[in-house]
């Protein structure tokens, strides 16, 4: 087999440090650590699993040089103290077991460290930050407030003396040794990402009038003697690296490229072994938390690494969005030396091996929604959403039926969405026969929909239908599950996986109106299901696809439905969407960005419910500069002749001219085929939004605790 990846499988080095190839796990704060500072096995389980997955190297995230003090979120990692060795030994050896080496991350939260605010520590700082305004506000709900709330008393800011920029040097030195003594392979010390080394490069930041303000030379002299300091203490032939901040975007006085360059240039003087370059951004806008070191757009840093390879004789990691394909052809053309992954990682450890082996197609693919940096936002553990093993790799792993394949009863899945197939092919790999009734003529379910609005989601379908393809799951589709049908298969146990009820809300009058559509009739009508126009006009969507779709690059019908979408489509030019949660707001997106003047209205006091944080504020920004109109605390709702009335918060009647209404409320669990069956007789499981809408994190979620759980 031809190898694909010839650049990013073959060896690397860096320093003295040997590595297998060129993909590693960048560092991510996890928050699974005990809550001691100490390595336990939930997270020596999580960074276990992506060694095993094929991984070059794996870096340890925001392990604490100071702990508790400079702590940035929960279940952080300490090398604060001795005490702190024997678990990072456990951790280093269940790594190496894999034939990956470890690196840990030596971090010093500085103003952004609210375990500090939480206990009433002084806040470390190299100077007084600028006041700000902050928009996140309008992007927080109301149940995720209590996870920003850290104190009643204002943080006690404290601006570091130069005794104590001593004594944190001395910190950073001493759990690099430490790190050392436990058989970790190198450190990384974190420059970046507005911490306390980011905060003293920054001119943006760092305000002071000593030697360690002004000039760039002066600004990076805290860094410098960090680098001194643990290379007295670990010697010369220790691999050492540190991560930069290759820009603040947001920030006009922030660091450039052009600073990235010349701290760079530095950095390799005083014996760094390679540059991670990253870059942060402005924390006051809800935006650009998706823009910086974890980019919504693919691709965002690799100009910036480019600039610091250009200037420094040492290796570049670089990461954000990229996919392999593309690192593979710069690390080929000597952009980069290194691809680090954090997100795609965590949607499917296995990446490296099936990179090695040739088969990419089988990647489970990371659908950018933000779900796992959003936990920690909110002081909570890692999750992924479109890998329920993340996180909980004892618990949900799948542990094969004794007797091997198809040794165990036979399983009904009903529903082909999300889900169900999720289900299906988890329970088939354990080797329980499964049959999957899907009552339409195609897998995907909800997911066909949320795949035109948000094209990241057709890769997790189209991955899903090929897991289904490529097992011993026997799949009926138009096929209406019936206890008749289930019996005639001589399935003895159903999984109900049939998804929710989306009908119109009945506390909406006008609703009947043939220019309105609830979101089931506008799902069918997007995907020329039902809608005669778009049927007629779309009808040959296939054969046009097999004669034309090569020729732009265009690979299913959902890709097609995009593109002719944007030159026509059976609908007005005034939309309102009555709805302002995910689906919502993500059609709100989809038809604004096909011309269509849309508002999107809700009882509710906040729109977004359903995104995750990080997501959600990457959203409303973005929908307000496609110019839709958003209306919250909006009351008495009804639709009337070719309009939308409503009372708003100040009591006062408005109305919406529109061309048409889409209603996307109003999704509710459904157990009536549970029931059903289990009046049939069946012993019955329902997953998914059959049981309550938690959409696709949902479905997964709760499929793989099944699969996993089933005798």
């Amino acid at each position: 087999m031809s190898n694909s990846f010839p650049h990013l499988t073959k060896p690397g080095q860096i320093g003295s440090l040997q590595l297998k190839n060129r993909m590693l796990v960048t560092a991510m704060g996890v928050s699974l650590a005990e809550p001691d500072g100490t390595c336990g096995d939930r997270i020596i389980d999580f960074h276990e699993r992506h060694a095993r997955g094929g991984v070059g190297l794996i870096i340890l995230g925001v392990a604490g040089v100071a702990w508790p003090a400079g702590g940035n979120q929960i279940g952080q990692i300490a090398i604060s103290e001795d005490r702190h060795i024997p678990g990072l030994k456990r951790l280093a050896d269940a790594v190496h077991k894999h034939g990956a080496k470890l690196a840990t991350q030596l971090h010093h939260g500085g103003l952004t460290s609210p375990e500090d605010l939480k206990a009433g520590r002084p806040i470390w700082i190299p100077s007084y930050p600028a006041p700000m305004t902050s928009d996140m506000g309008n992007s927080i709900l109301q149940s995720e407030m209590a996870s920003f709330k850290k104190s009643d008393s204002p943080p006690d800011l404290h601006v570091m003396t130069e005794a104590d920029i001593a004594t944190l040097v001395e910190q950073f030195a001493a759990a690099a040794n430490r790190a050392k003594c436990a058989g970790i392979d190198a450190v990384e010390v974190h420059g970046g990402h507005g911490y306390i080394i980011s905060e003293f490069l920054s001119p943006a930041m760092n305000q002071r009038d000593d030697k360690y303000g002004g000039s760039l030379e002066n600004r990076a002299r805290f860094l410098l003697e960090i680098l001194a300091a643990i290379r007295a203490r670990v010697g010369s032939d220790y691999p050492v690296w540190v991560k930069l901040d290759s820009e603040e975007f947001g920030r006009p006085e922030g660091i450039t490229p052009a600073d990235a360059q010349q701290t760079a240039v530095l950095v390799e003087a005083a014996g760094a072994n390679a540059i991670n370059s990253s870059a942060f951004h402005d924390v006051s806008r809800g935006a650009f938390h998706s823009e910086s070191n974890i980019p919504h757009v693919p691709g965002r840093l690799v100009a910036n690494a480019i600039s610091i390879k250009s200037c420094v004789n040492i290796p570049v990691i670089t990461s954000g969005r990229l996919e392999p394909e593309i690192a593979n052809k710069h690390i080929g053309d000597g952009k980069f030396d290194f691809l680090g992954m954090g997100r795609k990682l965590l949607a499917d450890p296995d990446l490296p091996n099936k990179i090695i082996a040739g088969t990419p197609k089988d990647i489970r693919p990371c659908v950018y929604c933000y779900c796992c940096v959003s936990q920690i936002y909110l002081s909570k553990s890692i999750k992924c959403a479109v890998n329920p093993e993340t996180a909980f790799e004892s618990e949900r792993a799948l542990i094969p039926l004794e007797g091997g394949a198809k040794s165990g009863r036979h399983i009904g899945v009903v529903g082909g969405g999300p889900g169900g197939m999720e289900v299906a092919h988890r329970l088939a790999s354990r080797g329980f026969r499964v049959s999957l009734l899907e009552g339409s003529g195609r897998l995907g379910g909800t997911l066909q929909f949320a795949g035109l609005a948000y094209p990241p989601n057709e890769k997790l379908m189209n991955w899903l239908r090929r897991k289904i393809k490529n097992s011993n799951v026997d799949v009926h589709l138009n096929t209406m599950a019936t206890p008749e049908r289930l019996k005639a298969l001589g399935v003895e146990e159903v999984v109900v996986a049939t998804g929710a009820q989306r009908g119109m809300p009945d506390n909406i009058p006008g609703t009947e109106q043939d220019f309105v559509f609830s979101g089931e009739e506008m799902r069918a009508l997007v995907l020329a299901e039902k809608h005669p126009e778009l049927v007629r006009k779309t009808s040959s969507l296939t054969r046009l696809l097999a004669a034309t779709g090569a020729k732009f690059g265009i690979t299913s019908v959902p890709e097609l439905v995009r593109l002719i979408s944007k030159v026509w489509m059976p609908l007005g030019k005034r939309i309102t969407i009555v709805g302002a949660e995910l689906v919502g707001l993500e059609l709100a997106e989809y038809l604004a960005e096909r011309g269509r003047v849309v508002t999107v209205i809700d009882d509710a006091p906040q729109a977004g419910k359903g995104l995750y944080l990080v997501r959600r504020m990457r959203l409303l920004d973005e929908l307000n500069h496609l110019g839709v109109t958003l209306i919250t605390n909006a009351a008495n709702i009804n639709i009337g002749n070719q309009n939308v009335n409503y009372t708003n918060a100040r009591g006062q009647q408005r109305r919406l001219d529109v061309d048409h209404v889409i209603v996307a409320k109003g999704a509710t669990g459904d157990s009536a085929v549970v029931d059903q069956l289990t009046d049939s007789g069946f012993k019955t499981h329902a997953i998914g939004d059959c049981t309550g809408v938690s959409y696709i994190e949902g479905a997964l979620e709760s499929a793989a605790i099944l699969a996993a759980e089933l005798k």
